[in-house]
């Protein structure tokens, strides 16, 4: 007995996983956020395959329909939107299933900070400049863990792609600068990235809140702040360029020339 838990990505359809769009088609039953996957890549399932949408249902009645279906034969897709290891809250679910003798397979899926770098064109680790992403959130109604307050990880002035965070972003700036970042800070925000509807802003930490509220984005935003987010990057590429194209560079697959 398996529960196969699949990454819908981002939003476009055609970002899901060759792996999760043949498991989709050949499942018996898929239970799926309506709030938040793309109703066309639930389109390209199984036609005769049971569709349950859960965005109503609190995490023991999702459990509850998940086992039922899966001890009745059939073969069940829980389909998250993004990639499921991410916010997925797919732990809690995997201990309940696991309580009842159900096992579960994972298939990865494109996240929305990838969707959105790929978005705006960046490349998020940049040699001499930031090799670090840091995959965080701001503190909401939900808290986070002391050692992991947004001004703390800022100190670390890499990359930083923040989640569920459209709503907090005086906080996000507050605390971006108590750690030191300046406020021209390039930052680049992604609503419904790679949806038809994708909204693109690019902006400064100092003008990061006004800029959210002139474009009315308060859900479904990944923001994405650091210097490798400078729309001006391309111009400064030889000052950060990799060693693995240096041509003076000695590697296992070709040796260095000297200049």
């Amino acid at each position: 007995m398996k529960l196969y838990i699949v990454g819908a990505g981002p939003g476009d359809p055609d970002l899901i996983t060759v792996k999760g769009l043949k498991l989709l088609q050949k499942a018996d039953v898929i239970m799926y956020t309506d709030s938040l996957v793309n109703e066309d890549l639930v389109a390209m399932s199984n036609p005769d395959a049971e569709v349950l949408q859960s965005s109503g249902m609190a995490l023991e009645e999702m459990v509850e329909l998940l086992v039922d279906r899966i001890r009745s034969g059939k073969t069940v897709v829980r389909l998250h939107t993004g990639d499921p290891s991410i916010y997925g809250a797919i732990m809690e679910q995997i201990a309940l299933l696991k309580a009842q003798g159900i096992e579960v397979e994972i298939v990865p899926g494109v996240s929305s900070v990838f969707a959105a770098a790929a978005a705006v064109g960046a490349e998020l680790t940049i040699p001499d400049l930031t090799q670090t992403i840091i995959l965080t959130r701001a503190e909401g109604r939900t808290p986070v863990p002391e050692r992991e307050k947004l001004r703390a990880l800022a100190e670390h002035h890499c990359t930083l792609a923040l989640y569920l965070s459209a709503t907090l972003t005086k906080k996000v700036v507050r605390e971006l600068v108590d750690a030191g970042w300046s406020e021209d800070t390039p930052v680049a925000v992604v609503q419904r990235a790679s949806w038809p509807d994708q909204l693109i802003v690019r902006t400064t930490l100092k003008n990061l809140d006004e800029d959210m509220g002139k474009n009315g984005i308060r859900k479904h935003a990944m923001i994405l702040a650091g210097w490798a987010l400078d729309p001006n990057i391309h111009d400064k590429s030889e000052q950060y360029r990799s060693k693995l194209y240096d041509k003076t560079f000695t590697h296992g697959f070709r040796k260095g020339v000297k200049e």
